[in-house]
């Protein structure tokens, strides 16, 4: 009796003892599966959320800096600046090319801006006067100015009659040292974007300037970008506007803007960097981390994107006459008749560490030393004699002339990381263009065995490597 008294006190005891102090596991995790299920929900919710609230639209993408984030320009609605946009395979959160800290980059380019001793030595220029802006010189003058290894001889490099900009944009130009960015818009053909991922300090130490004609400017005027009546020194976003009264220069365009294209070095004299944009492409890298990325790092001259189809130069002629991209096709058969006859060889491996005759032009890095200088004056001679096609006659001045320019022909994988590439304009802002030549069919004499008898040895031996 005495024993079953102590065991039902022992029971109650433990059962007073358990509710208080005893812990129940819930319920949800006692299932493993639903653990992970929900896990797998709350990580998914967060990853979407993070996703659609960040610019890049990417997941963790590392930046070596903090970007501005800010806008850098408000556009009417009706601008449609980024309409038109040719997408590309590429994806927009890994990158093909590695930047360096954002803050180091800044210093170093400061301080080698401040070390003249780097970009010498330094150009003279011929003078003169001339009724074209170039000079117009024969192709045996212009031939004879390849080989430059007496830096006292003055070379033809433009400016044979006055660029006519006004004097408070060329106080502006001449004030900008360090590094530049350069566009051009002739005939209201694009336009203005405003670059992304611009460091903190970026708009302090790099300058941006877009030459641009009338035509143009009626049409920002048009869709309300811009004033006539606020000031003649327009500001659109980070771009100075330059307006460039081109019935002054060349008939055509495109050669107008081949002017700050190539001669970018004379335009902005202090200037010890510099890139040039198409304005088709809108910049999604800072200046600064891609001029020490692509040029100083590779310690070269020069930086230029291979292009995504075509090696050699040839290749790229017939392309131009198949789809009319320059409309006087017996102009094209003289240009690579001229350059079979003094020499011009398809590309092979012994011309690296040159990996292509033909680049893509839209994007051009350099420093402003003798090397992208010579290489730039002699091919702006080469456009004005022929037509402003630069892929026709860049790897004839680049094998030709002396001392070699050290080049980086980077692959079309870095140009997409580092630029959008948008259509031109497809329709035209109230704006009345100037009548252009009408396109001339492109003869399948330029595409087979009738370019010129000149070229036949290097279209053999094109074809002949193609086959192997």
């Amino acid at each position: 009796m005495k024993r079953n008294k102590w065991k039902i006190g022992k029971v109650i005891g433990r059962s007073q003892f358990m509710g208080k102090a005893s812990l129940t596991t819930p319920l949800i995790f006692q299932s493993k599966r639903l653990c992970f299920s929900l896990l797998y929900l709350f990580t998914t919710l967060f990853l979407v959320f993070y996703v659609s609230l960040s610019p890049t639209k990417c997941i963790f993408r590392s930046s070596p800096f903090d970007p501005i984030q800010s806008p850098l320009f408000s556009y009417p609605p009706n601008y449609g600046e980024h309409k038109y946009a040719i997408s590309t395979a590429r994806s927009s959160c890994t990158s093909s090319v590695r930047f360096s800290d954002y803050w180091m980059v800044l210093q170093k380019i400061q301080d080698s801006s401040r070390n003249s001793s780097m970009f010498m030595p330094v150009l003279r220029y011929m003078q003169g006067n001339a009724d074209s802006f170039g000079g117009n010189f024969s192709t045996q003058k212009r031939i004879s100015y390849f080989d430059h290894l007496d830096n006292g001889k003055a070379i033809p490099c433009g400016f044979m009659k006055e660029f006519p900009i006004s004097k408070s944009d060329r106080a502006a130009m001449e004030k900008c040292g360090g590094v530049v960015v350069v566009s051009a818009i002739f005939s209201d053909h694009d336009k203005i974007r405003q670059p992304k991922g611009l460091g903190l300090k970026s708009r302090e130490n790099v300058c941006f300037f877009m030459f641009v004609d009338y035509t143009t400017l009626k049409g920002l005027d048009y869709h309300k970008v811009i004033s006539p009546e606020s000031s003649s020194d327009y500001k659109i976003g980070v771009w100075r506007l330059v307006r460039v009264s081109s019935q002054h220069l060349y008939k055509n365009p495109a050669m107008n803007g081949v002017i700050p294209k190539y001669l970018v070095h004379r335009l902005f004299p202090n200037s010890k960097y510099s890139i040039w944009v198409d304005a088709k492409l809108q910049l999604v890298v800072d200046p600064l981390l891609l001029i020490h990325s692509l040029v100083i790092s590779e310690d070269v001259d020069m930086a230029i994107s291979k292009h995504p189809f075509f090696v050699h130069t040839l290749e790229e002629a017939m392309a131009t006459a198949r789809w009319k991209k320059w409309w006087d096709i017996e102009s094209l058969k003289l240009q690579m008749g001229t350059y079979c006859a003094l020499g011009l060889k398809p590309w092979t491996k012994e011309k690296l560490p040159y990996t292509s005759d033909v680049p893509d032009s839209a994007l051009i890095l350099r420093k402003h030393g003798k090397g992208s200088n010579l290489f730039s004056c002699l091919l702006f001679n080469e456009l004005e004699a022929f037509n402003p096609r630069d892929q026709l006659a860049f790897a004839f001045v680049r094998d030709k002339m002396k001392p070699k320019v050290k080049m980086n022909m980077f692959d079309v994988e870095v140009f997409e990381n580092i630029a959008v590439e948008y259509r031109h304009n497809l329709k035209h802002s109230g704006t009345k263009l100037p009548k252009s030549p009408k396109n001339k069919r492109g003869s399948p004499v330029l595409s087979v065995n009738g370019t010129c008898s000149l070229c036949e040895s290097y279209l053999a031996e094109m074809w002949g490597e193609h086959r192997n």
